[in-house]
């Protein structure tokens, strides 16, 4: 399993905080709203289909590969 760049894996973790009846656009717009996207929503759009390609996220939640990579990066986060 490859590793994810830092955006990627804040990415993930965040989708795997969602509150109950968050959707995708909400997340979408709670991160670039965090400036974590230089390009914006443009940019926020290309990493949501990077993670969907690499079959990290499938339709709108986190696959289980996405599930061990928040995971991961929660665990790295608290230390």
């Amino acid at each position: 399993m490859e590793e994810l760049d830092i955006i990627k894996q804040v990415f993930l973790l965040a989708i795997a905080k969602r509150e109950e009846g968050e959707s995708m656009k909400d997340t979408l717009e709670s991160l670039v709203n965090t400036g974590m996207f230089e390009s914006g929503m443009k940019e926020a759009k290309q990493t949501l289909q990077e993670l969907r390609e690499s079959n990290h996220i499938v339709g709108d939640n986190l696959s289980m590969i996405g599930v061990m990579v928040a995971n991961q990066a929660e665990q790295e986060f608290k230390q």
